[in-house]
């Protein structure tokens, strides 16, 4: 695997990329960074997670407001010349059973709902489920607030043993987000929504960690989902 950094050159976007790009569209972000593959055809090779890139701190900087990407890849990625630049490394993690790492993950937090006679079960959003028995003039409440989060612990915790991890103290729940993605060829936008954790993590199942940081973890990971980020504390 390969993790990378990717910085966008303005100047390369098209007005209507742009715009998309600069306002987290993650359509135009999951478009954009395929270029970095070119003559790929097959699955999608990567995992990626936007965020807006800031200055240094250390030297009083004002935040630069521009978009970076974190990146993994089951190959090396290509830099594009006027468009992409490309900081990049191997990623091959040593794990043991026991060790704690510190973690990063935007993920779409869904479950399956069973639906009698229905040939498929639809997904549900597990947050909105959670504020869903709250009548409208409460839905801003802490209470309310509260048990969204709760509901995003949950989530995550039923899938950290199946991950090849469990989470030793509970996770900070950071920005919910809903999106609409308007894709050529689609009448409907694509609707999901994302919520930012952050904590610890303690590897249970070394193997099993490194398939779930590979494939990543829950759904929409074409649209910067998944991709769980580590770093020793």
């Amino acid at each position: 695997m390969y993790l990378s950094r990717v910085r966008v050159d303005l100047n390369g976007l098209s007005r209507e990329s742009l715009f998309e790009i600069m306002g987290g569209g993650a359509y135009a972000a999951h478009q954009l960074l395929w270029q970095l593959f070119p003559g790929h055809d097959g699955a999608r090779p990567f995992l990626f997670r936007q965020e807006m890139e800031e200055g240094d701190a250390s030297q009083n900087k004002a935040p630069k407001g521009l978009p970076l990407f974190y990146l993994l890849s089951d190959r090396e990625p290509a830099a594009s010349q006027g468009l992409l630049e490309v900081q990049c490394k191997p990623f091959a993690p040593t794990l043991a059973v026991g060790d704690q790492l510190a973690f990063r993950l935007r993920a779409n937090p869904t479950v399956a709902r069973r639906v009698a006679g229905a040939k498929h079960s639809p997904r549900s959003d597990v947050l909105m489920a959670a504020k869903k028995p709250f009548p409208p003039g409460q839905r801003t409440s802490t209470e309310c607030v509260h048990a969204m989060d709760a509901a995003a612990r949950d989530w995550l915790e039923t899938r950290a043993e199946g991950s090849g991890f469990r989470l030793p103290v509970a996770p900070e729940v950071g920005a919910y987000r809903q999106h609409a993605l308007n894709k050529p060829g689609r009448r409907d936008a694509i609707q999901f929504s994302s919520v930012d954790y952050e904590g610890l993590l303690e590897v249970t199942d070394p193997g099993r960690l490194i398939e779930t940081l590979a494939q990543g973890v829950g759904r929409a990971k074409a649209f910067g989902c998944g991709l769980l980020l580590v770093r020793r504390p």
